[in-house]
């Protein structure tokens, strides 16, 4: 009786479940959504990979991995196999993306002899209650073609990394690194800094002009002259223009009327999100990443967490039915006029993994306004634009009209331009991404051939032809994305392992090769020009793409690339010379501890000076760029940077007895010639770069034509 009494009882127990995810945020998040008998745990990313410390790969049995649990995270495992052997069932509930995976791969294979539980994977795009109830009434198998296109890139990269590192600590310093994807990346945005330096701007001149219509005045710009497009090289030769036409008959000579049927965008893809991020909020692609994780994880929202946005790393545009049977019910009701007949579908790009939707609210019933209270500024800021570029997705058309207006003056033909909305469609949502192009300008009511008043006023402006434009985060993910290098996920992390090896700096929100990075760049792409450029780095994502579907073997792959690979490495090895200490300049400053000169070195983080003492002497500093504008003072100015990672500033050496401090940075060993202090370079969209005075009192700043001169290669690249 009591072994029966024992069995029911067990039997009445609700059989419990571990499901295993990778951050906190979210096993919290849905441990709330799933209730008794579930537990729900943080795998903290990977817990088992590939050593930091070797290759470990082994190339003589096939390039098989050698995998190890990730330093510190032993306790963790343990912890989770604990749990696994107390529970009944384990699903394992990481990123649907090849890294998570591989992450579910090496969970499972770490707890199966430990428990006798059934352990499962499950997949959801979305962190809401129906989407992970839903997971968790269909677990699955892991996909091992998904592991093995994750193990090849791993392998791969590895092979790459671990070869062209060496070669480097060997032939220009110790401590460099070289990858495979982020080496393509740098070389772009060093052959588009070649273009920057090698355009040579040239002078051309605008000019605009009043006129009025009784008491309202508007402004037209010259578009012809004589019959042609004019064409303004000099100041002089807008002054004859307008010394012909001041005193002319003005006369309104033709009007002309056009209506534009604007689209709505498709819903953000992981590289459009950072573009747009990037471009309408100035947020880095690191930073944009971060904050959709968190909104995708969950937010607190009273006493309830809402995942607000699906999965964050996705190339797809692809809507799920019940996403539009959702944005369909809300536009019925908030903007009927808007509603088109049928749902809008939009093309998949070429080579998109469809796996994921795109990215999208989870429930567009969360509008920017009825959730701002519980975000952030940044968090809202990147929500409404993600949730306005869902809904307006699925809006009709605008339409603008646009009116020109042709105003003769002698010879001279001037054009003014209005554009309105007419039918507003998708833009009654649009706030934030709106754009100042859609609706412009504005001027009185004119009829053809009216006269009017004389124009009174005229505008000549001087302009430099514009080069082609550095690499932004927002530019360079593009053209990342249009080249096929590199994956969602790896976008950002591109840029910020360049940043953070000082191969590139951020300088007014473009991305400048260092002289380390030109160097880098020079010798790995002299070297293996195969292996360093955007064909080989977008056909292996292709390849990766067909081990994923089942249609190649990972090995195969491997092994078509690594023999000639490592032929090119050895001969490069043996007839590559090496320029170790090249970018070392001797100085006429003294080390005041021991006396002997100090050197110009590059770092991690820079140049600095050295003492040639070294390593009995250990002594180092900051360069000086200018000498300190305080009277009486006799320090110099370095960059120092605020606590954390905080922004660079430049200050005195004699700090605390100096104050002094710029947030501009100085022209090295450049003065202003009306009073003395050092000049600075600064930055704005109209002008570009130019120098500036420091000095608040004076008034001193450097003609167009110096603001054009090419600054000298130190200085280009802003320190960070």
């Amino acid at each position: 009786m009591a072994k029966k009494a024992t069995t029911a009882k067990k039997t009445a127990q609700k059989e419990s479940t571990l499901v295993i995810v990778e951050s906190p945020a979210k096993a919290t998040t849905i441990e709330k959504y799933l209730g008794p008998g579930y537990t729900v745990k943080a795998s903290m990313g990977h817990l088992i990979d590939l050593p930091k410390s070797r290759m470990a790969v082994k190339i003589e049995e096939n390039f098989q991995p050698e995998y190890i649990t990730v330093r510190g995270r032993a306790k963790l495992l343990k912890e989770l196999q604990k749990d696994a052997k107390k529970s009944d069932h384990v699903l394992l509930a990481s990123d649907n993306d090849r890294e998570g995976e591989a992450i579910a791969w090496h969970l499972n294979n770490a707890l199966k002899d430990k428990t006798e539980a059934d352990i499962k994977r499950i997949v959801f795009n979305e962190i809401t209650p129906v989407a992970i109830k839903e997971a968790v009434k269909h677990p699955g198998e892991i996909e091992e073609s998904k592991v093995n296109a994750q193990k090849a890139r791993r392998v791969l990269d590895r092979l790459v990394g671990y070869n062209l590192s060496p070669l480097l600590w060997k032939k220009v310093k110790n401590g460099l690194s070289a990858g495979r994807v982020q080496s393509v990346a740098l070389r772009l945005i060093c052959e588009r800094e070649a273009e920057v330096e090698a355009f040579i701007p040239e002078e051309y001149w605008s000019l605009e002009a009043d006129f009025s219509k009784g008491k309202q005045t508007f402004t037209a710009q010259l578009v012809q002259y004589k019959g042609a497009k004019p064409e303004l090289k000099s100041e002089q030769a807008v002054k004859d223009i307008i010394a012909e036409i001041q005193n002319s008959e003005c006369k309104v000579s033709d009007i002309k009327y056009t209506e534009k049927t604007v689209r709505p965008k498709a819903p953000f893809t992981t590289s459009k999100l950072q573009q747009s991020a990037a471009n309408r909020l100035g947020f880095t692609s690191r930073k944009t990443m971060q904050i959709a994780q968190q909104l995708y994880e969950g937010i607190q929202m009273g006493a309830n967490r809402i995942g607000l946005i699906t999965y964050m790393r996705t190339d797809s545009v692809r809507i799920s039915q019940t996403a539009l049977d959702d944005v369909r019910d809300w536009l019925t009701k908030n903007h009927p006029d808007a509603l088109p007949e049928k749902a809008i579908e939009y093309a998949v790009g070429k080579g998109a993994q469809d796996a994921h939707e795109c990215i999208r609210p989870t429930y567009v019933s969360y509008t920017p306004d009825s959730v701002k209270e519980y975000l952030s500024r940044d968090q809202l800021r990147l929500y409404t634009i993600i949730w306005e570029r869902f809904v307006s997705s699925q809006m009709t058309n605008a339409k603008t009209r646009t009116t020109s207006v042709d105003i003769s003056a002698g010879d001279a033909l001037f054009r003014v331009s209005a554009s309105k909305l007419v039918e507003k469609g998708f833009y009654a949502v649009i706030k934030l991404l709106s754009s100042k192009e859609d609706v412009t300008g504005s001027f009185p009511s004119l009829k053809q051939n009216e006269v009017l008043d004389s124009a009174h006023k005229f505008y000549p402006e001087q302009h430099f032809t514009q080069g082609p434009a550095r690499y932004t985060d927002a530019s360079i993910v593009r053209m990342l994305e249009e080249k096929g290098i590199g994956r969602p996920s790896t976008y950002a992390p591109i840029i910020s392992v360049l940043l953070d090896r000082y191969y590139v700096t951020r300088s007014n929100k473009q991305l400048v090769p260092t002289q380390l990075g030109k160097m880098i760049c020079k010798i790995l792409v002299e070297a293996f020009p195969d292996v360093i450029n955007e064909h080989f780095t977008a056909d292996v994502e292709n390849k990766l793409d067909e081990v994923e579907q089942d249609k190649l073997v990972w090995n195969t792959m491997i092994g078509s690339f690594y023999a000639p690979f490592k032929k090119r490495v050895d001969e490069v090895d043996a007839t590559t010379e090496s320029v170790k200490g090249f970018l070392d300049e001797p100085t006429d400053k003294i080390c005041e501890k021991c006396g002997k000169p100090m050197m110009k070195k590059l770092g991690r983080f820079g140049f600095f000076l050295a003492c040639s003492g070294f390593p009995e002497c250990h002594n180092t500093k900051s360069i000086p760029l200018a000498k300190c504008p305080v009277d009486g003072c006799d320090g110099e100015i370095v960059e120092r940077k605020s606590k954390g990672r905080g922004k660079s500033f430049y200050g005195c050496t004699n700090y605390p007895k100096c104050s002094f401090i710029s947030h501009f940075k100085p022209l090295q060993d450049q003065y202003c010639p009306k009073c003395g202090w050092f000049l600075v370079e600064k930055y704005d969209k109209k002008n570009g770069s130019y120098k500036s005075c420091i000095n608040p009192d004076c008034d001193y700043l450097h003609s167009a034509e110096d603001a054009q001169e090419k600054l000298p290669d130190a200085l280009t690249a802003e320190e960070e």
